[in-house]
């Protein structure tokens, strides 16, 4: 028998492997909602992301997008920790599943509800900024003084001022339309380590370097099955290094959480925006079918790829 947290698993996860794009009448029903259970909890909280997006350069939801955007900034308008697990202990009795993840970055909470996901990520101020995923440097000012908006026939808080947090999410051609596909041009900008402060930047070296037995390993197999030796494996905002010959190439996260990976080999590239990356486990990468660019527009990046050795 299939409990109602197995349920409610199951039907996350399916947003993420599987995700489809969201019915702009329904979303915007569930996204007034959320801001409801907000509100009645005194929940300070702002679009983000691909809603901020879609909310600020079209006025509507983006018509590939397929969860909605929520954020706060843990320390700003006065939310606390003991803020968030009362919102976690909100969403569960109004009939969400509710998903917790925690890192050194943010609290994630992602919330289902009839196939309907929600994301509240509560940012954590690490010196004078937030780190939007997966590795994107924000400016705290930001999100200091927030700005009101109409938006589905409702009054929205987003980044202050929303140009500027968009441009630094999303480049200078933010205002430019690309469906799927966006996620390139947010990762190739994130340098190497942009997530690692001192003292996790020599515990990757050491585990990389000194006790590399104690690093994650990611294996790459080409279409035939056979292991590609030399493949550039990049965890974005982390770093990057080299496939064996057995196709085996050693990472370091300082999280156990969500990452986006890239797999380059010969003129192969592909990026799978989030994985869940664990110290010291090892994963398997195959490359995905070849798809049409109308089935990428519908579906986007591939997510929840890499599968346990």
């Amino acid at each position: 028998m299939v409990t109602s947290t197995e349920a409610g698993e199951a039907a996350y996860d399916k947003t993420i492997i599987s995700p489809t794009p969201l019915d702009p009448a329904a979303a915007a029903e569930r996204l007034k909602e959320v801001k409801g259970i907000f509100d009645k909890l005194g929940v300070v909280f702002f679009l983000g992301s691909g809603t901020c997006l879609g909310a600020i350069r079209e006025n509507r939801f983006i018509p590939w997008d397929d969860e909605m955007d929520t954020a706060s900034v843990i320390g700003l308008h006065g939310l606390t920790e003991e803020t968030i697990d009362r919102v976690i202990d909100a969403f569960t009795e109004n009939g969400y599943y509710v998903h917790v993840g925690r890192s050194a970055r943010y609290v994630g909470i992602g919330v289902v509800k009839s196939s309907i996901r929600a994301d509240w990520t509560c940012h954590r101020i690490i010196g004078d900024s937030i780190y939007e995923y997966p590795a994107v440097k924000s400016p705290v000012r930001l999100f200091t003084q927030l700005k009101e908006i109409d938006f589905i026939g409702e009054k929205f808080l987003v980044p202050n001022p929303p140009e500027e947090y968009l441009r630094i999410k999303y480049g200078p051609d933010w205002r430019t339309p690309k469906g799927p596909g966006f996620e390139k041009d947010v990762v190739q900008k994130i340098p190497d380590s942009a997530i690692l402060n001192r003292s996790r930047r020599l515990r990757q070296f050491l585990t990389k370097q000194i006790v590399p037995w104690r690093a994650g390993r990611i294996r790459v197999l080409d279409c035939e099955g056979e292991p590609v030796k030399g493949a550039e494996v990049v965890v974005v905002g982390v770093g990057r290094s080299r496939t064996n010959k057995q196709g085996y190439a050693r990472f370091y996260v300082p999280d156990d959480y969500f990452y986006a990976v890239i797999v380059r080999y010969d003129d192969h590239e592909e990026i799978l925006y989030e994985e869940v990356l664990t110290s010291g486990a090892t994963y398997v990468y195959r490359p995905g079918p070849k798809i049409t660019a109308a089935q990428h527009y519908k579906a986007g990046v591939r997510a929840m790829a890499l599968s346990r050795e």
